[in-house]
């Protein structure tokens, strides 16, 4: 029988442990130096750290006293206020017609003003709900830039948008934080050089864009999947003049928007399940057996879209021109969930859904109407072998939202709350327990506007549902010809260039006033703050823009061709052998002044005593506490947990979801303090091993072969 002795413990082999691993830990808190959390703006008001979801209030519509039936017939069956003057009549009115055409007005999901819900069909009884910060940009350092490098929350774009019929190029100067405490996106008229590529030739040619505008993007930086997202901003331009098109939107991350190749048979799939049209035209879908770049199998992927807000200004006013069926005009706020494959049959342009042809659990408030003009769009790919399989529809669930002139020049709130599905296709649990199909719901000014039942796209046959992938948030303002402009042309006005500095040629297609707006008047867009809040109580809800359930790494990494332009040098990221198409953040090195104010939070100060320090010999910032950026005005950002890590020298295969922040802080104190107290007992154990045992003399060759062996480290 073999006797068993218990291996003995040195000082020296548990440093010798614990040293790597201590090693590996101060990686991950290295670039973060006080505990605070990762994307939360220290400016954040106290009072603005914890809300609740808000009431939803569906608007019901006074019954009209007088009906006109073919009136009624022509607006699909409402009560007709076609040509009524008074908005607000028009709106309460015409309501009704869009509640009787689309008979999708029930939804299973519920919420009170305390914050209590049933999660959306659930058969529990209604439980509190709070939402805790986890994202906050409240824009109060003056001065502070986007460019890619800059900022870890957002990248301002640097090139030519030749999506939409884009009349615009995004220049990363045209945004940037005032001394008020906003950031502002500036639209001017002025002339950009680019390369573009001409669709119809199939050859890169220089064309001009007359107009600069921005973009800013939190793509692969900071994402989320479910929570509530709330801003408070100014719109730009007039409410009375067409052509200028503010968003606030979110994007699943699989997708850059205005980088068309990463967004191909990808945008706006929602659909998770194997679905026919799925097979083949989505990229990622759930029928494919064969799982890469760490997906699941049998889950499709996709990048569907949010729109928080698409705003067209105006002066086309409800019941008449291209809104003559519909209760709201411009200007107006539209709200849109885009998903795909889209439903067929499907309802015409114009007209309101008949029986099937749209979804339910459609719920709206009051000053809302159904966005007719727009059910969604062909999606066709000049590359398709077989476009009949390949080639598909997306549907754009949408309303429209009447907004006033004070919504331009004064600050609104915007809000949407997005409950995840749960997963699995059945109504039941197995224990009795509705499942949960999820929800989004729109408000302005904490009033209702509308909710999105998942239900009701469950339940549509398409594959479609509430969207778990995790989604990056969108500021613009964009210029258009498909957006707000006449929709006929005017006679003897090609409408093929749009340059307010041209000739009658180039000027005729705008909407009047336009050229006047924006020559004369500084055109701005200004957000106030920006916050995003989860339910820390639910597991689903996640920050992060490659998770566990939905990863994204890997697949952007493989594909990274899709995702830069041409000629763009990928990052390295470092300890590892993958890249990125994004720069990293610049820490401190811009160019400073050592007699300037440092009192002031100015560039030339590195943001002022309290965040960066000149550097009296080279004249380059350096940055302090959490603060970052080459002018050191940018605030530190980061996710607190890592769900999926870049490989490393490290890995051995599986990689926990790393700590950041204070989590690891408190990991390092414990394995010191626990070496600390284990390090007198582990001596004392070493010394009297020693005391027991007798020096045994090795053999010649033994020693040899040590000495050896010696030579061969030191060398």
């Amino acid at each position: 029988m073999m006797s068993f002795v218990p291996p003995q413990i040195s000082v020296g082999s548990v440093l010798h442990c614990t040293l790597p691993l201590l090693f590996v830990i101060v990686q991950h808190l290295q670039p973060h130096s006080t505990c605070i959390a990762g994307w939360i703006d220290e400016d954040t008001p106290p009072d603005a750290r914890v809300v609740v979801p808000l009431e939803v209030k569906q608007y019901v519509p006074p019954s009209p006293v007088k009906t006109n039936p073919t009136v009624d017939a022509l607006n699909g069956g409402g009560g007709g206020a076609a040509k009524a003057k008074d908005k607000t009549t028009t709106t309460a009115s015409t309501a009704t017609t869009t509640t009787t055409t689309t008979t999708t007005t029930t939804t299973t999901t519920t919420s009170s003003s305390d914050g209590s819900r049933d999660d959306g069909g659930r058969n529990n009884p209604a439980t509190p709900r709070t939402y805790d910060l986890v994202f906050s940009d409240e824009f109060n350092a003056p001065h502070r830039t986007f460019h890619d490098g800059h900022d870890p929350r957002w990248t301002s774009l640097e090139k030519n948008d030749y999506t939409n019929d884009a009349q615009h190029y995004y220049s990363a100067n045209n945004a940037r934080t005032d001394a008020h405490g906003n950031l502002v996106i500036y639209t001017e008229s002025a002339n950009t050089d680019v390369i573009g590529f001409n669709d119809v030739r199939y050859e890169r040619e220089r064309v001009t864009k007359h107009f600069r505008s921005a973009m800013l993007q939190t793509w692969d930086k900071f994402c989320f999947a479910g929570g509530i997202v709330e801003a408070e901003m100014s719109l730009p331009g007039r409410h009375d003049v067409g052509g200028l098109w503010p968003a606030f939107w979110m994007l699943g991350n699989l997708a850059r928007h205005t980088y068309v190749g990463s967004s191909e048979h990808v945008w706006p799939w929602s659909s998770t399940s194997c679905t026919e049209k799925g097979r083949t035209a989505q990229l990622i879908n759930a029928c494919d057996r064969a799982v890469h770049y760490g997906m699941r199998r049998g889950v499709g992927r996709g990048a569907p879209e949010i729109d928080i807000f698409e705003v067209q200004a105006g002066n086309v006013g409800a019941g008449m021109g291209n809104f003559v069926r519909m209760p709201v005009g411009q200007p107006f706020a539209s709200h849109s969930y885009q998903v795909a494959p889209g439903r067929l049959p499907r309802p015409g342009e114009g007209w309101y859904p008949g029986p099937g042809q749209w979804y339910d659990g459609l719920k709206y408030g009051e000053g809302t109407g159904m966005n007719i003009a727009f059910y969604g769009s062909y999606n066709h790919f000049e590359d398709s072998t077989d476009p009949a399989s390949q080639d598909y529809w997306s549907d754009a669930i949408s309303f429209n939202h009447q907004l006033n002139s004070s919504h331009f020049g004064g600050f609104h709130k915007y809000r949407v709350e997005w409950e995840l599905p749960d997963d699995g296709d059945n109504d039941d649990d197995g224990g009795g327990t509705m499942r949960n199909h999820g929800y989004l719901r729109w408000f302005i000014d904490d009033r209702f506007v509308l909710e999105i039942d998942g239900r009701g796209l469950r339940e549509s046959g398409t594959g479609g549902e509430i969207s778990s992938e995790p989604m990056y948030m969108l500021l613009n303002t964009a210029i258009s010809s498909q957006w707000g402009f006449p929709k006929q042309c005017p006679a003897m006005c090609p409408c093929k260039t749009y340059d307010c500095r041209g000739g009658f040629q180039e000027t005729c297609g705008f909407s009047e006033g336009f050229c006047q707006m924006i020559l004369n008047t500084p055109v701005e867009y200004k957000i106030n703050y920006v916050r995003v809040y989860q339910d820390k109580a639910d597991p689903k809800q996640k920050v992060g823009c490659s998770t566990m359930e939905r990863p994204t790494r890997t697949f952007i990494e493989a594909h990274e061709k899709n995702y830069k332009l041409e000629g763009d040098v990928m990052t390295r990221i470092a300890n590892t052998s993958q890249a990125h198409p994004l720069k990293p953040i610049q820490n401190g090195g811009g160019a400073c002044s050592t007699t300037a104010n440092a009192s002031e939070a100015l560039p030339e100060t590195c943001g002022g005593v309290s965040r960066g320090v000149c550097h009296a010999k080279k004249k380059t910032c350096e940055c302090l506490g959490n603060w970052t950026g080459p002018q050191c005005l940018n605030p530190m950002g980061y996710d607190d947990i890592i769900w999926d890590p870049p490989e490393t020298l490290y890995d051995l295969g599986f990689s926990w979801p790393s700590l950041r922040g204070c989590g690891t802080a408190m990991i390092i104190l414990f394995v010191m303090m626990a070496m600390v107290l284990l390090a007198p007992t582990m001596l004392r154990r070493e010394r009297r091993r020693k005391e027991g045992y007798k020096r045994v003399v090795s053999g010649h060759r033994q020693v040899a072969a040590a000495a050896s062996y010696e030579r061969r480290v030191v060398a």
